[in-house]
């Protein structure tokens, strides 16, 4: 299932050249992936507070494809790739209109505060599959 997520480019967005700035594409799709967690029931703040464990970014494989500027409309599409007990893999892009501008794929991961890895939540898990 893909969820989407829409983005507005705004001025603060873009770069002298009036483009997008490269490093918020990064923004843009860490945004898409925190609303997806939210929609699948998971309260990032109380697993920090209550279980002390995080999600954290381990890998991010990007490919630029295009330019967005001031004003865009983008979506962010997510889709799991998939999913192990301690490793999810999602796919990511970034589309203006049927437009593929940019592209990843991200491997997250759950750790303790401390930085010790965990497994993944089990709602999470179970959701998913």
């Amino acid at each position: 299932m893909t969820h989407r997520f829409p983005i507005r480019v705004f001025y603060e967005d873009t770069d002298m050249a009036g483009i997008v700035y490269h490093a918020n594409y990064l923004k843009f799709i860490e945004r898409a992936r925190s609303d997806w967690v939210k929609e699948q029931g998971l309260d990032q703040n109380a697993m920090r507070e209550e279980d002390g464990i995080v999600f954290v970014v381990r890998r991010i494989e990007s490919d630029y494809l295009g330019m967005a500027k001031y004003d865009d409309m983008l979506e962010v599409r997510t889709v799991v790739r998939s999913m192990t007990g301690v490793r999810l893999i999602m796919g990511q892009e970034v589309m203006r209109g049927e437009e593929c501008i940019f592209r990843a794929e991200v491997t997250a991961v759950c750790v303790t505060l401390d930085g010790a890895p965990v497994r993944l939540p089990t709602g999470l898990r179970k959701q998913v599959h």
